[in-house]
């Protein structure tokens, strides 16, 4: 049972997305392993690219074509003065760069769409990754899929045609409040583990070091560091300074899931298992004074 002592009465504040859900298959594990990392390893949403994470690894048993493989999730953001067809246009030729450049040149990959609820839409494959056949490409039925087969050196790639699109909750969030160095590591290693187990989810940065705020001196670079919250600043801002006493360390876990539920969840399962590790002194959450985000998830409601 957790102590609503331990968790500030705060909120999260979350927002809209649209997210695909794809299915990476490969030959061998060290393969699907590199394919998988690379192309969810940069999550940049808050400057206009997509935002990545593994969901989940599967076993041959799972896959179409019978070989190991892994559910990524990518993500993204919705654009309050741009109609939906121009955030999907954007969004389906970022993910083309993720498949094309992180996925496809890793030798004997497939990509399989693997959305789990009614798309709100779909995407074609074929203008932004199939034509890497140069027209050579072509479309078969295998696995039960309808599929674009890319001629390449080392053949060939295959994607199925036709990847969903849906609409998930981003921007889920928890502060660990640390006291010591070690507690950062054991308590992000046992919050990462526990939101692992939560179907739906993914945690794009893992453990993250980099809180940042909306107000910037540097608009250039985007979103800046969260001054108030480093520990470093504490002496120089003085009464300006939020962090608490006997807090050196704030690591940050941000959650992106399929629905408000799967968020919820995580964040819950997240905050427990951080909240057993000695050195946590509590645990917070980063918001934007709720100006930005369309939801609110406060902290301790999760627990009652």
């Amino acid at each position: 049972m957790v102590k609503k002592g331990l968790v500030e009465d705060t909120y999260a504040e979350a927002f809209d997305g649209l997210y695909v859900r794809l299915l990476v298959t490969a030959d061998d594990e060290e393969t699907l392993k590199k394919a998988s990392e690379d192309a969810t390893a940069t999550p940049s949403t808050v400057i206009g690219r997509l935002e990545g994470g593994i969901e989940k690894w599967l076993s041959e048993k799972e896959t179409p074509d019978k070989r190991k493989g892994a559910i990524l999730q990518l993500w993204k953001g919705l654009e309050k003065d741009k109609p939906l067809e121009g955030v999907v246009e954007r969004f389906e030729r970022e993910l083309s760069y993720r498949i094309r450049q992180d996925i496809l040149v890793k030798p004997f990959t497939a990509v399989f769409e693997a959305l789990q609820d009614k798309p709100l839409g779909r995407m074609d494959m074929v203008e932004r990754v199939g034509h890497c056949g140069d027209g050579y490409e072509w479309e078969e039925r295998v696995y039960g899929r309808r599929m674009i087969a890319v001629p390449l050196m080392v053949p060939d790639f295959l994607i199925e045609r036709y990847v969903g699109y849906a609409r998930g909750i981003s921007g889920g969030n928890f502060w660990i409040m640390c006291g010591t160095k070690q507690s950062v590591t054991e308590a992000g290693k046992a919050a990462l583990e526990a939101i692992g187990r939560v179907e739906g989810v993914i945690t794009p940065f893992d453990v993250c070091s980099a809180g940042s705020k909306t107000e910037t001196k540097f608009p250039l670079i985007g979103p800046t560091t969260n001054h108030p919250y480093c520990p470093s600043l504490k002496e120089k801002l003085g009464r300006d300074s939020k962090v608490p006493d006997v807090v050196k360390y704030i690591p940050e876990i941000v959650i992106n899931g399929v629905s408000m539920r799967a968020v919820k969840e995580a964040m819950k399962a997240g905050i427990e298992a951080s909240l057993g590790v000695d050195g946590v002194v509590m645990v917070s959450a980063g918001n934007y004074g709720g100006k930005l985000g369309e939801h609110k998830i406060y902290l301790r409601e999760l627990f009652r």
